[in-house]
């Protein structure tokens, strides 16, 4: 499948209190997953975290498959993180920087998840700081042609995040990789379309936003 999703999560922005109830928790997390934060990995996660977590890996991969199955009804709790692993002496910091991007997560810093949804099992990498998360999403548990990008904005009204992320993702594009003369647009289905000349590009992107942060994703083949 060629496709690719993301979420990201303003920390700064959630009701910790209202998180903790399970009257709403219980709606993002099956029960296989709340027995899954008892295991002794996750002590340095807040179960606040936690559930915010899994809801942007179930978030990117709804966008990641949104793609291919156009009649896709997102419910969280059918989207089942079936395992998550943590690096190796994890601890949250902040992000402290403006913006980072990079290409496929190498460095061993994200925490990698499987998620099944029906006959469907994809993969995740996650980022955690102190003010936010980001999750990115691929039917293969090599993100190596994955790229990505993390920004703080100063404005939380919803036209101008959509145009900061979009102008962040068309200048990774147009200065680091070359690209002249593109677009991004939305098809029917309301899933962004990466054009050059007016043309589809056929490479999958995604775009998100929370808050005062923004998030993109794309996926290139055979890309250095």
């Amino acid at each position: 499948m060629i496709s690719t999703g993301n979420d990201i999560i303003s920390l700064n922005a959630i009701n910790v209190a209202r998180t903790k109830q399970p009257r709403f928790y219980s709606k993002i997390l099956s029960g296989n997953e709340r027995s899954l934060y008892d295991e002794p990995q996750f002590t340095a996660i807040p179960f606040e975290i936690f559930v915010w977590l899994l809801w942007s890996i179930k978030e990117s991969a709804y966008k990641f498959l949104k793609r291919i199955d156009q009649k896709l009804i997102f419910t969280p709790v059918k989207f089942e993180v079936t395992q998550l692993e943590i690096p190796a002496g994890f601890s949250i910091i902040n992000f402290g920087q403006h913006e980072t991007e990079g290409i496929d997560f190498a460095d061993g810093s994200a925490l990698k998840g499987t998620i099944a949804i029906g006959t469907y099992k994809l993969y995740s990498r996650s980022l955690i700081y102190k003010q936010l998360i980001l999750s990115v999403v691929d039917d293969n548990k090599n993100f190596d042609t994955t790229c990505w990008g993390i920004k703080s904005i100063s404005s939380t009204a919803p036209d101008t995040q959509s145009a900061a992320v979009r102008g962040f993702l068309l200048n990774r594009l147009q200065n680091a990789l070359g690209f002249k003369d593109i677009t991004i647009n939305k098809n029917p289905d309301g899933i962004p379309v990466l054009l050059q000349a007016s043309k589809d590009t056929g490479i999958p992107v995604s775009l998100s936003h929370h808050d005062c942060v923004i998030a993109y994703c794309f996926k290139l083949a055979n890309q250095d």
